[in-house]
Parts: structure tokens; C-alpha cells; sequence
């Protein structure tokens, strides 16, 4: 399910706009080289008003996808591109706004489905689909100021780093 968008056509009225605006873009198949999955909120139906659309893909050649994703989505609203280090790995972020949606577009040079994210979606749809109840949790401890990870960890009880956390958990349960 999470790998092909079709689900978006017959979710939630943001799901069914979100699916909109990607194809608009052309942009799964102007990426593809790049095995690009969204992640985040929105496919999960965990949402609050300020959610983007996170994109991420799998990335070797850093320069060629700035510049292929600075001309494609360059001119649009707000869009910043940078470079940086996340648990010791170079990623490539950008970030831009497209008829109403924010988009965050993540490059690592790691498959789409060993990464973080990738991850935590899955381990957070199992725990949705299991205890169906926490999703109107869940998203109110979003509006109170929790990342995603932070609301499951705490509907989980469990401590530390939340992106860790989560991990671990989703291994020892034998999600992931």
C-alpha cells in the first residue's frame, strides 16, 4: 500500500488533494531513478493542518539530484535546497511550496526502505492498524506540539531519542 500512491484516490479529501498535486507535478515518475516513497503523516491519516508531504529517495550522486530537483521545483514558492548530516550520513533536503502543500524532498544515499522514515511509517501504520483508537490520540498530541515520533513513543511509554526508540521498538516486536 505504501509504495504506490493509488491509495491516496480513495482516502481523505487532503489524501485525494495530495495525490492531485503530486501527479500535476509528474513528480514519481520525473524521480524515479530515485525510488521515491511518501512518507509522513498524510498517507497515515495522522495529519494536522501544518503537515507537508515528505518524499524520500534513494541518492548517490548528490550534485546531479540538487540540480535536477533545483530545476524542477526551484522556481516554486519558498524553495530552499541544503545539504547536511543526519546520524553521520550526508542527506540532500529541499523544500518548496505547490498549490497549497508544503514539500520536503529527502535524498540519502541508502534505499527508500531502510530508512528512517520509510521505517517509522511502517512500524506507525502497524500500531494504527492494531489499536485503530489512537489515531484521534495521536493527532491531538500532534496539534500540542509532538512530532510524530514523540506521540508514538508516548502512547508506547517508551523513552530516549524518539526516532531511536521507535526503531528499536519496531525490532524487538519484529515490524520491521
Amino acid at each position: 500500500m505504501l509504495k504506490n500512491l493509488e491509495y491516496l484516490k480513495s482516502g481523505n479529501e487532503k489524501q485525494r488533494r495530495a495525490f492531485k498535486v503530486i501527479n500535476q507535478l509528474n513528480m514519481m515518475e520525473d524521480l524515479k531513478i530515485y525510488s521515491p516513497i511518501l512518507c509522513g503523516t498524510i498517507p497515515l491519516s495522522i495529519d494536522t493542518a501544518s503537515s507537508d508531504l515528505d518524499i524520500i529517495m534513494e541518492v548517490h550522486d548528490f550534485s546531479g539530484f540538487g540540480d535536477k530537483i533545483n530545476f524542477l521545483y526551484g522556481p516554486f514558492p519558498q524553495f530552499k535546497l541544503k545539504r547536511k548530516i543526519i546520524r553521520s550520513k550526508l542527506i540532500v533536503k529541499a523544500n518548496f511550496i505547490y498549490d497549497n502543500f508544503e514539500f520536503e524532498l529527502f535524498g540519502q544515499a541508502q534505499p527508500v526502505t531502510q530508512q528512517y522514515a520509510y521505517l517509522h511509517m511502517v512500524i506507525e501504520k502497524y500500531l494504527l492498524d492494531t489499536n485503530p483508537s489512537w489515531r484521534c490520540e495521536i493527532i491531538a498530541l500532534k496539534e500540542r506540539g509532538f512530532k510524530t515520533e514523540q506521540a508514538f513513543c508516548h502512547m508506547l511509554e517508551l523513552t530516549g531519542d524518539p526516532y531511536e526508540a521507535l526503531i528499536n521498538y519496531g525490532l524487538r516486536k519484529q515490524i520491521i
